[in-house]
């Protein structure tokens, strides 16, 4: 199993994790189906809205078991 980093794509991570949603909608990112979800990668979403990536990164590994 991979692990996922802050330079894959929002879109990527849901459709490959789908249990990863339950930590976007935590952080409130519930914009997954956003448009610009099509073409951020993890890093560039997270710090729009002010999120720390690499806690985000660790949120997001830990409930894939990464």
């Amino acid at each position: 199993m991979g692990k996922i980093t802050k330079e894959m794509g929002l879109l990527e991570i849901v459709q490959s994790y789908p249990e990863t949603l339950e930590v976007f909608q935590r952080y409130g990112l519930g914009c997954i189906g956003c448009a610009a979800a099509r073409f951020e990668n993890l890093e560039a979403g997270a710090k729009v809205h002010g999120i720390d990536p690499d806690k985000m990164v660790e949120d997001l590994n830990a409930v894939i078991g990464g």
